[in-house]
């Protein structure tokens, strides 16, 4: 499928899937955001979110690949990849037991900015001033939404930002590993390294689901992970990660979403200005890229 397809419509066929990616993330922190104030202690939520992950990723790939599926061809890489989503997911969930979603997504909006500016060094993209502006650009849009002049500051915010760099080195080390490392091992090691360190640590204080919707949520959050990680897998081999980052923008909206109608909590006007400034840098990007393509 892939030299067939023209490089311009598989940098689309790339924004597309890293969007329908950013829906699943979404359901990933909804889910987690409301075990914890269940009563779910935040590593068992997490372990759970990657055991589920782990046994999919199984199921699905190894009966069609194979041994294969559980080689690496780079394990060092890939050991790096998975610890860099693990710590990216732990941070993430401590700091969602204490503010909302809508704040722990706009935070992890400055992962375009991070994200970008590696990709120089690291990757040995070439990314435009423009492109460089309207991503900043972006981010402003996100300063408006976290409104940080108007509120007091949560030390938990210094989890999300540890996460935002963890996040940012995760989709670096997976563009790295692009045409080296099958989706399906990246898959299965990520999962399984997660899974096998926090087991320990999510034992100590297990606490059961006890009701028939927290079973619900508690399995669907390793499908959510599985899902949502493999199609970002997949975007990130048809378009530069400098180009895919400024889509995870749209989880604004989505975040907003899941807090009305999980947490019944309502975006203000200024998460509404911020975000109609963060549309328009990412589909600047998006457009400015089309062009030079072009």
């Amino acid at each position: 499928m892939g030299t067939s397809i023209p490089r311009e419509d598989r940098t689309g066929a790339g924004l597309l899937l890293m969007c329908l990616a950013v829906g699943f993330f979404t359901c990933i922190d909804t889910s987690a955001k409301w075990l914890i104030l269940f009563g779910l202690p935040t590593l068992q939520v997490v372990f759970a979110r990657y055991f589920g992950h782990f046994i999919l990723a199984l199921a699905f790939y190894v009966p069609r690949e194979g041994r294969a599926a559980l080689v690496s061809n780079a394990p060092v890489k890939q050991l790096l990849r998975s610890l860099f989503l693990l710590g990216s997911t732990v941070m993430n969930f401590m700091a969602l037991k204490h503010l909302p979603i809508t704040i722990t997504t706009t935070i992890f909006f400055a992962g375009p900015i991070v994200t970008s500016i590696l990709a120089i060094p690291i990757l040995g993209e070439k990314v435009g001033l423009r492109r460089i502006i309207a991503v900043c650009v972006g981010f402003s849009g996100v300063l408006v939404v976290i409104q940080p002049w108007g509120t007091a500051f949560h030390p938990a915010m210094f989890f999300s930002l540890a996460g935002l760099m963890c996040a940012s080195l995760y989709f670096i080390m997976t563009r790295l590993l692009s045409g080296v490392e099958a989706n399906a091992t990246q898959q299965i090691w990520s999962s399984g390294i997660a899974m096998t360190a926090l087991l320990p640590f999510a034992l100590q204080n297990w606490v059961w689901p006890d009701t028939t919707q927290a079973w619900i949520i508690f399995c669907l959050i390793g499908f959510f992970g599985a899902t949502g990680h493999t199609i970002a897998t997949i975007a990130h081999r048809w378009a530069d990660a400098s180009l895919l980052a400024p889509v995870v923008y749209i989880q604004v909206f989505l975040a907003s979403l899941a807090g009305i109608l999980v947490f019944n909590t309502w975006p203000t006007l200024w998460t509404l200005a911020g975000g109609a400034i963060i549309i328009a840098s990412g589909l600047y990007i998006w457009q400015r890229e089309r062009s030079l393509k072009r």
